[in-house]
């Protein structure tokens, strides 16, 4: 992901400052930004304004808007932060791109609140236009004005979240289908591949024009609320992970990582679908920018 942002922001002729403490992962970062330059069609050699470096005090000295992409891990994210006040420019905006983690969790107890933001990017960042930007309690309305405004100078489409919720809004709802979806198959409703199929083949096509809210508007509230009286009652309501999700983990079972997760995979699979997604979501690019 920190490669990804780096892209976008290089492609829009910005500097970017790229801090990371592994060499065998840095050494990677720029060919990986090149590629994704590519990828998008911008000139490979705009990575050349791209400074890559071990120390996180020379990444920030002058740093106008820093992003935290480390791992999902609340103590290492606190960690960053309370070293990012102290590092970076008082004026600097600090933001986290993390996925569900609310921002007052990462930066509770830390001072100057009010440049503390969320901006959940979305993967691959070079070409899904969402970035959630989440306004914190401490958060000022500057900040969140600045962080729009940046994001929309460099091509995405940010969406303001004004409660500080874990997960945000687009991996809420993302994570409710897929606990639907993990009960269904563990119910044996249908396999994997068949409930793949059927939201591929249905609603799935509709999703990028019509948002769930706008569909229930051009069905009708009374049909939405006429089918909610029967549904609604018959989905999964667990408040903790699935025991069959669990089940997976605990056998190794981890998907694309071992080749086994809900589905077998073959490694000429995985990166046939890894080739449709990236072509789907270049042409959904380039449809956006005409």
């Amino acid at each position: 992901m920190g490669s990804g942002i780096a892209q976008v922001f290089a492609a829009a002729g910005l500097e970017v400052s790229v801090f990371e403490p592994s060499l065998a992962v840095r050494v990677t970062i720029r060919p990986r930004i090149e590629a994704d330059l590519g990828h998008s069609q911008y000139d490979e050699t705009l990575a050349d304004g791209v400074v890559l470096t071990d120390d996180l005090e020379h990444a920030v000295a002058h740093a106008d808007f820093v992003i935290e992409a480390a791992p999902e891990k609340l103590e290492l994210k606190q960690s960053i932060f309370a070293d990012l006040v102290k590092l970076s420019p008082p004026n600097a905006i600090l933001a986290s791109n993390t996925s569900v983690i609310p921002i007052h969790r990462i930066a509770a107890g830390l001072p100057t609140l009010e440049r503390i933001i969320g901006t959940h990017w979305w993967n691959p960042p070079g070409l899904v236009p969402l970035v959630e930007v989440i306004q914190s309690a401490g958060t000022s309305p500057a900040t969140v004005a600045t962080t729009m405004d940046l994001l929309v100078s460099v091509g995405k489409s940010p969406a303001h979240v004004t409660k500080d919720v874990p997960g945000f809004v687009a991996n809420r709802l993302q994570h409710a289908l897929w606990r639907e979806a993990i009960a269904m198959v563990a119910e044996g409703i249908c396999d994997a591949a068949t409930l793949d199929a059927c939201v591929k083949n249905s609603f799935g096509l509709r999703l990028a024009v019509l948002g769930p809210l706008e569909n229930a508007d051009l069905v009708g509230l009374d049909l939405t609320l006429d089918i909610h009286r029967i549904v609604i009652p018959e989905l999964d309501r667990s408040d903790r992970p699935s025991p069959f999700l669990e089940q997976h983990v605990q056998a190794g079972k981890l998907g694309f990582k071992t080749g086994v997760g809900f589905r077998t995979w073959l490694p000429e699979e995985m990166s046939e679908l890894r080739q449709r997604l990236a072509a789907h979501l270049l042409e959904a690019q380039r449809r956006i920018r005409s």
